[in-house]
């Protein structure tokens, strides 16, 4: 694979489009806990607990060993099951979906607004129908989903809004924090995401009862909680019961240790992708054949993903051709994300293609580009001259 016209690529070795930042202190709050008595159900993880709540503004927070891990206990916690439809975004990541099937119910999804990709709150008010008992809206990219326009939905259809922010730690909304909006809001920390744990995730809410279904939910549904339990057995410190069934989706001590030393640099990091984003949209909203994601002005995004899309009226090649050409020059790319309903398990299940427009339109063009907190102003100036010299070859 040769770079453009054969010349010298861009990098001289390939840029990641994402990348975890890992530093001496990270390493010692791990083995910290390494050292310590407790590797996992220890002290950490409520600790976490506690720092989440204080980030997000949220009451509560379930720390889990994934994102997909929490969406699958926010549907557990809000009762999907058999004959309930979810109402979920189009383009995604395949969890947001799976987590319904999970539970027995029915992913319906949702067309995207043409230019935030976010799921598009019109078309989730066609989509509900007496089955329909929540709505899962992704946060795309970092930038939060029409939040506001989404809770009035739900709460005038009593519909359960559940948040996938797995892009969106960090992320504020119209002044609050994103995972202090919706009934339950469901994070990722993933080593591509903005802070990670390995892999990691979490739910916050602001609701006693589901925080309580919740830690059944992740744990078991065993509990010591005496408010729980069927009976009480005093003077008996051993005594547990499972009221529910649950599952092991336990985050380790030595995984929350890593989280709390890198939410300390959440801010920084937040900081440093914007600064990156800012240099990306001020080169590419005046180069021709590039299409940028609109901002949401109400959104205060730590942007997870930064994404172009290539305009093929102006451009003679495809987003493959697009995505080659950037290979070649060591740009580190890939496309978010394939609309779920497109892949083999869903056609099966009678989905078709054709079912969301707009999402479609957007796959075909789409791509990330590197944007990672360790990048430094000449990466992305690199980055910036790879795009712009794919774009001007290609240029009709």
């Amino acid at each position: 694979m040769l770079a453009i016209n054969g010349g010298v690529p861009t990098f001289e070795k390939k840029i990641g489009y994402g990348h975890q930042l890992i530093d001496d202190k990270d390493i010692e709050s791990v083995v910290e806990v390494l050292k310590s008595d407790y590797l996992t159900c220890g002290p950490k993880v409520k600790e976490l607990e506690e720092r989440l709540c204080q980030y997000t503004d949220a009451a509560y927070a379930v720390p889990v060993t994934s994102g997909t891990a929490a969406l699958h206990i926010a549907c557990m916690a809000a009762g999907i099951s058999k004959g309930d439809e979810v109402i979920v975004s189009s383009i995604t990541f395949a969890a947001s979906a799976n987590c319904v099937l999970y539970c027995g119910g029915t992913p319906v999804f949702a067309d995207v607004k043409t230019d935030t990709y976010n799921i598009d709150p019109e078309d989730v008010k066609r989509k509900i129908t007496p089955k329909t008992k929540a709505v899962i809206a992704v946060d795309f990219t970092g930038q939060a989903a029409d939040l506001d326009e989404i809770r009035s939905i739900c709460d005038e259809n009593k519909l359960i809004f559940i948040e996938d922010a797995a892009h969106a730690i960090g992320t504020v909304y119209d002044g609050k924090k994103v995972g202090s909006v919706a009934d339950m809001t469901c994070f990722s920390f993933h080593p591509v995401k903005t802070v990670t744990s390995g892999e990691g995730g979490a739910v916050t809410t602001n609701s006693s009862d589901y925080y309580k279904k919740l830690t059944l939910a992740h744990a078991h549904g065993i509990t010591r909680d005496e408010t729980l339990m069927e009976e009480v057995h005093e003077g008996e410190p051993w005594y547990y019961e499972q009221v529910s069934l649950g599952y092991n989706y336990r985050m380790t001590d030595f995984q929350a240790a890593l989280l709390m030393s890198q939410l300390d640099k959440l801010d920084r990091f937040k900081k440093r992708r914007q600064e990156i984003t800012n240099l990306y949209n001020n080169a590419f909203s005046s180069l021709e054949g590039i299409i940028l994601q609109k901002e949401n002005e109400k959104s205060d995004t730590c942007r997870h993903l930064y994404t172009i899309r290539i305009d093929e009226n102006k451009l003679s090649c495809n987003r493959r051709e697009f995505f080659t050409a950037l290979s070649a020059e060591n740009i580190g790319c890939q496309v978010h994300y394939i609309p779920v309903y497109w892949f083999p398990y869903y056609q099966k299940l009678g989905y078709k293609k054709g079912l969301c427009p707009n999402a479609e339109q957007i796959y075909n063009s789409i791509l990330s580009i590197p944007i990672h907190p360790d990048m430094t102003d000449e990466d992305a100036s690199k980055v910036i001259e790879a795009v712009g010299k794919v774009a001007e070859y290609y240029l009709r």
